[in-house]
């Protein structure tokens, strides 16, 4: 079977029900999409001076909105047959729902197109109909998504979910016995102390064996 494409002959962008595992393909790529960032800060009274002081508060999620066009002129069928999926990306999903506590949540939802991988929830869906049969029957239509990241990775880094495997994978070490684990944790000084400080370890001789440790990205 063929790959599918857009109108337009090029690889089609998805949106994806990540739960359900259902995908909703473009059937033209987006124009541009928007990436945004909010961190908190507070203020705090600085007296004698011109400005406050202000302190990190913490980081808030990243934020991906863009406009998705569908069109079903050529068929002559309804359009809301393939924006459909993406409303049920809105409702709560059942198949999740929690045997005590009998709560449930939309489904996670991911946004992928080239090397980016955007894993989040939609919070946000508008869809506007623009074009209409003799019937009424709605055969054109722009989604506007925002989708609010749910975990937090390189904003520029490898995003598809096989890539990012592959670098967490790359990036972790098993120490053994106690003569080795020194060398275990870096094999330059540099390296080590890196390690030593991406993991908190203050002596690298103190490591129990066995100690899974993160290495930092180069």
């Amino acid at each position: 079977m063929p790959p599918s494409t857009t109108r337009g002959g090029l690889v089609p962008a998805k949106i994806k029900n990540v739960t359900a595992g259902e995908d909703v393909e473009c059937m033209f790529n987006p124009f541009e999409y928007t990436l945004t960032k909010q961190n908190q800060w507070e203020k705090k009274a600085s007296k004698g001076s011109n400005t406050p002081e202000v302190r990190f508060k913490q980081g808030g999620s990243q934020t991906l909105k863009l406009k998705v066009h569908f069109d079903t002129l050529q068929t002559g069928s309804d359009v809301r047959q393939h924006t459909d999926k993406l409303w049920k990306m809105m409702m709560v999903d059942d198949s999740t729902r929690h045997a005590q506590s009998d709560k449930s949540a939309p489904p996670e939802v991911a946004f992928e197109w080239g090397r980016l991988f955007f894993k989040a929830v939609l919070t946000n869906m508008t869809q506007k109909f623009t074009l209409f049969d003799d019937q009424g029957t709605p055969l054109r239509c722009e989604v506007d998504l925002t989708l609010e990241q749910m975990i937090d990775i390189d904003d520029y880094g490898p995003q598809s979910p096989v890539a990012a495997g592959a670098a967490q994978a790359a990036t972790t070490t098993t120490t053994t016995t106690s003569a080795s684990r020194a060398d275990t944790v870096g094999g330059s000084p540099d390296a080590m102390r890196s390690t030593m400080e991406n993991n908190n370890i203050d002596n690298p001789h103190k490591i129990p064996p066995g100690t899974t440790l993160s290495k930092p990205r180069n």
